[in-house]
């Protein structure tokens, strides 16, 4: 009964939808209802601005590292990836905002954090300079989504000290957040097909157009 109940609050975590409150609260907008749609930082950032952006980034990862920390804080012998993905899904399927969220990638982020400061940072590296290289958010989460499902297998031969040994829980949880992040980021695939996805104002793709 103590496992149901941390799970549920670990998916009531993950469904605070960061990005509506924020705008709701302090700008009077509700952010679906512009840009893109999307409840995540990305559209947050276009819509609300950087700082608005910057806090709802840290709230959405803040999220998925709490929840994972659950069964550490209540002494549960669980794997805490377990808690982590339960807050993934309240992420994208909010009971707060309608089952309508976003997109799973910073609250997968904030998962890997509580799980592994190491490989959180390892992950972010990978993150930060595929955006350089894209200029694309979009084209950036799943690159790094693929990127990182890979690490998890080879790491633990190459570079033991980020992580020690292959965790077959992790590779899997990362294959199917991957998969999952593909499929949310369907609309944006069509955009980048079609050359109308938009860029961050900085990186390789941003100079070629200047």
């Amino acid at each position: 009964m103590k496992l149901v109940l941390l799970l549920f609050i670990a998916y009531l975590l993950g469904s605070i939808p960061s990005g509506v409150w924020i705008g709701k609260l302090f700008f009077n907008k509700d952010i679906r209802e512009y840009g893109s749609g999307g409840t995540g930082t990305t559209n947050t950032f276009r819509i609300l601005g950087k700082k608005a952006g910057i806090v709802v980034l840290l709230m959405d990862i803040l999220k998925g590292t709490l929840a994972t920390s659950l069964p550490m804080i209540f002494s549960i012998a669980v794997n805490p990836l377990i808690f982590g993905v339960a807050a993934v899904l309240g992420h994208t399927f909010p009971i707060f905002a309608k089952f309508k969220g976003g997109k799973a990638v910073a609250t997968s982020a904030g998962m890997i954090l509580a799980y592994n400061p190491l490989f959180f940072l390892y992950s972010a590296a990978i993150f930060v300079i595929s955006l350089f290289i894209s200029s694309m958010v979009s084209v950036t989460s799943m690159v790094s989504a693929v990127l990182i499902t890979l690490s998890t297998i080879f790491l633990p031969y190459i570079f033991p000290q980020i992580l020690p040994q292959f965790d077959w829980l992790l590779t899997a949880i990362a294959a199917g957040l991957t998969i999952f992040i593909f499929i949310r980021h369907k609309d944006n695939i069509g955009r980048i097909k079609n050359g109308t996805e938009n860029r961050v104002p900085f990186g390789l793709n941003t100079k070629k157009e200047k």
